[in-house]
């Protein structure tokens, strides 16, 4: 799933290619994809794009056009991605069952399409005239590199949470924009416990957590900077040190990474680094094994 930094490379991206250009068409291809009817997306036609936002894990293009201004907002959940096109296709896709969902044509032929890999379709598409008419934007919590989001405002967020540290992470109504993959990265650089409970984390472990968060995340967006959209997948995958390498020495003590599996998901962690050497249970709501 695309998170904070691969979507801020994204509206960069996007910034750079789509601001002052003419919107040809919004062609919805996935019956699914479109989770608006008013405005259509056929409003989106003739509109100039005026710049491009991130809210979390969400994109936001902003325009201006016949109808005033609009946002389409994108978000790329677990399997979507962003395909830039120097030059579309001719004609119209065809809906059917590959990955397209939405296609994007700029007026110069240039443009891009959204697309969904798997059989569960989730990446979800809006036209609004307002970001925050999109409920999940709405119930975004701070942006944890925002230059306001200090060390007190994240103190203050824990303060009430009484939950497993991974789950506070990861809930976009607390902070936006951190998922599975850099809540593994930001507590091995903690040093931390997935399953640490919010309420027993002390001041110093409070400011570690937070120098960790702010430091994981503003690597990945500065390694991520400048490349194209199609290089940032694999530029994740390689600054990524125990998410996704399960069974792999950890880079910075050689202990074996190690996982946990749920239902729909995993995590992974360094017992070294992270447990004081002891591995966690592999089922739900697990305690550290005696």
């Amino acid at each position: 799933m695309p998170e904070l930094p691969e979507v801020e490379a994204l509206r960069a991206f996007l910034d750079e290619h789509l601001v002052g250009k003419e919107i040809a068409r919004v062609l919805p291809v996935a019956i699914s994809v479109l989770k608006t009817y008013d405005p259509p997306p056929g409003a989106l036609d003739g509109a100039r794009v005026t710049g491009v936002a991130r809210h979390g894990k969400f994109l936001d293009v902003a325009t201006e056009g016949p109808a005033g201004e609009l946002h389409l907002v994108t978000h790329l959940a677990r399997a979507g991605w962003l395909q830039w096109k120097d030059v579309l296709p001719s004609g119209f896709p065809k809906p059917g069952k590959g990955p397209l969902a939405l296609r994007a044509a700029l007026t110069g032929g240039d443009g891009f399409d959204l697309t969904e890999a798997g059989t569960t379709k989730r990446l979800a598409v809006y036209v609004v005239r307002d970001p925050q008419e999109v409920a999940g934007v709405a119930r975004l919590g701070p942006d944890p590199l925002a230059e306001d989001f200090d060390l007190a405002a994240f103190t203050a967020l824990l303060s009430g949470e009484r939950r497993q540290i991974k789950g506070a992470l990861r809930d976009q109504s607390l902070i936006a924009g951190i998922g599975n993959a850099y809540s593994d990265e930001i507590l091995h650089a903690a040093r931390m416990s997935p399953f640490k409970p919010t309420q027993n984390l002390t001041p110093e472990e409070t400011a570690a957590l937070y120098e960790a968060m702010r430091t994981t995340l503003g690597e990945a967006v500065e390694r991520s900077h400048g490349l194209a959209a199609g290089r940032l997948k694999a530029e994740k995958k390689s600054g990524l040190r125990v998410h996704g390498r399960a069974g792999e020495p950890c880079p910075v003590c050689g202990d074996t990474v190690r996982e946990v599996s749920f239902a729909d998901s995993s995590l992974q962690y360094c017992p070294t680094c992270q447990t004081g050497g002891r591995p966690l249970a592999d089922r739900r709501m697990s305690r550290l094994l005696k």
